[in-house]
């Protein structure tokens, strides 16, 4: 193969994207491997490799270019950002902070950089990290927003609130254009019931040609704000328009949602498997709706000196999307219920298992808290035959209204329309019925309101499931300082504690499409008295 001159390349490198853009996937990569084995030692096709490979669909082939990507050991800003998101997105955790490390002091990166990488180790939960970056960054220029709005979130995962306070206020201070920081003041403890912050974030949505993004961030604070208020009407005002606009943006089919429940239920299943023995670590997986309680359970869990707590990952997810070659959007799609027939699951487990390894301490348990396993039960229970798994079930209309008012990544589509979001607690349902029937004794379910109203009862139940033991301390969230990284970072630290009106009772009134669909599905719906 003749030598390719630097306007060859150009002239291959823009062939490549103007596939990529066409979505004609095999010629970009076409274009792309000529380039990558005329320029051996260029990270740059090997990531753009990864990039197209997984729009293809295809997992494997995508992680090992993202790993080949980082021995090149980039060094230019834009490569490197583009390289650590794409470790991050297949939990290649490992290589992303050897390959981190060799970057240098930190007080040599820029800080677009630094914010870039902090960005990917909070993703993986690793907050303590992503401060240390932050706290660079910080240094380097004390009054950049972007800095102080990424510091400010992190700190509130930290549990650090006042801090997380004086950057967002300081933030919103130089540049109180943006959404995000209002969206983020709303999070902090008392901040919901501060009128002038109401005056403030209506003022900004007032401002011309707000993208329509910034305007959901904008209402969503006015809600909370409002709602601290008590100003019921005008908070649903805002929630109301924040959901419309929000569902607006989402590419989201609920029958693609029922057909993957279907899916699920039709499986075959292989005979039961006896409950294994633990071998090594044993994971316990804490399942169920998102807000459902599931952190608050993680954080009770966490007191125990034979749990390590470690949050809500994608580490199974990425096991099954190696397993079946497949790189899904969220936790689970149709081509990997589609080719589950064909899985080696005991890999699958040991894959997952060598993943977590680096985050785990000497405790014989480990939390896996990500809500939407609950769709992986039927993968989780023949790949890995000692886990326990821990459904967290709380009042319908409570679930869905707390999902209704809070902003969720693409992940969750479903819940920013009443209707879809009560069809999809009700696939929800069914699925663990069938679950329970498929996998009898394997899954726990906990009951939220018992939990909060007699924790030391509930706790004792779910110790006894896992086969750690009880003790007190596991009944009070407080004796964790853990960071929480979820939307429930600031109420878990707050105790356990029974609301004595449940959040969604004075929005009644407008909940009633939400009520409906619920019980037309076949779901008990309580009193709002």
């Amino acid at each position: 193969m003749p030598k390719l001159t630097d306007s060859d390349l150009k002239q291959l490198w823009a062939r490549a994207e103007a596939h990529a853009s066409a979505q004609q996937w095999d010629q970009a990569i076409g274009c792309f491997t000529r380039f990558a084995e005329a320029c051996p030692d260029d990270p740059r096709p090997f990531v753009q490799l990864s990039y197209v490979e997984s729009l293809a669909g295809r997992y494997r082939p995508a992680r090992d270019y993202a790993v080949q990507a980082s021995r090149l050991r980039p060094r230019d800003a834009e490569t490197v950002k583009e390289l650590v998101a794409r470790l991050r997105t297949f939990n290649e955790a490992e290589a992303f902070k050897r390959y981190f490390a060799g970057l240098g002091p930190l007080s040599r990166l820029p800080i677009p950089l630094l914010l870039a990488c902090a960005a990917q180790f909070s993703y993986l939960n690793l907050q303590g990290e992503a401060i240390r970056l932050l706290d660079e960054a910080k240094r380097g220029d004390p009054e950049y927003p972007a800095t102080l709005l990424a510091r400010g979130q992190v700190l509130l995962y930290l549990g650090r609130f006042e801090e997380a306070r004086a950057d967002i206020d300081r933030c919103l201070k130089r540049a109180p254009e943006l959404a995000q920081g209002w969206w983020l003041l709303a999070q902090l403890p008392g901040s919901d019931g501060a009128t002038r912050h109401v005056e403030q974030a209506r003022a900004q949505l007032q401002r011309p040609n707000r993208p329509e993004l910034e305007r959901v961030l904008l209402q969503m604070a006015l809600h909370r704000m409002l709602d601290g208020l008590g100003d019921y009407e005008a908070a649903w005002q805002a929630l109301e328009a924040a959901c419309a606009a929000r569902r607006r943006s989402l590419n989201y089919k609920p029958d693609e949602s029922r057909a993957l429940f279907a899916g699920l239920m039709a499986m075959p299943l292989a005979a039961p498997q006896p409950l294994a023995s633990p071998v090594g670590r044993t994971p316990i997986f804490i399942v169920g709706m998102h807000r459902s309680g599931t952190t608050l359970l993680e954080q009770l869990l966490a007191a125990s000196p034979e749990v390590r707590a470690v949050g809500e990952l994608y580490d199974f997810t990425s096991a099954m999307r190696y397993g079946t070659d497949h790189h899904c959007k969220g936790a689970i799609d149709a081509t990997i219920v589609a080719r589950a027939g064909a899985v080696d699951f005991p890999e699958v487990g040991r894959r997952y298992l060598e993943g977590m390894a680096w985050r785990l301490g000497e405790e014989p348990f480990f939390t896996d808290k990500l809500p939407s396993n609950f769709l992986n039960i039927g993968f989780i229970c023949r790949a890995l035959p000692q886990a326990k798994i821990l459904h967290m079930v709380r009042d319908p209309m409570e679930t869905c209204f707390s999902n209704l008012r809070e902003l969720f990544s693409e992940a969750n589509p479903y819940s920013y329309d009443q209707r879809e979001l009560a069809d999809y607690f009700i696939q929800y349902r069914r699925l663990m019925a069938h679950w329970h029937r498929a996998f009898p004794g394997r899954i726990l379910d906990v009951d939220y309101a018992r939990l909060t109203e007699d924790p030391a009862a509930v706790m004792r139940e779910v110790a006894a499931f896992c086969g750690i033991k009880f003790i007190d301390a596991m009944t009070d969230t407080r004796s964790s300082t853990r960071a929480v990284a979820t939307a429930s970072a600031v109420q878990v630290r707050d105790g356990v504690r029974k609301r004595a009106v449940p959040k969604w009772v004075p929005y009644a009134r407008h909940l009633q499409p939400l009520r409906e669909a619920l019980q037309a599905g076949g779901i008990e719906i309580g009193s709002a008295d």
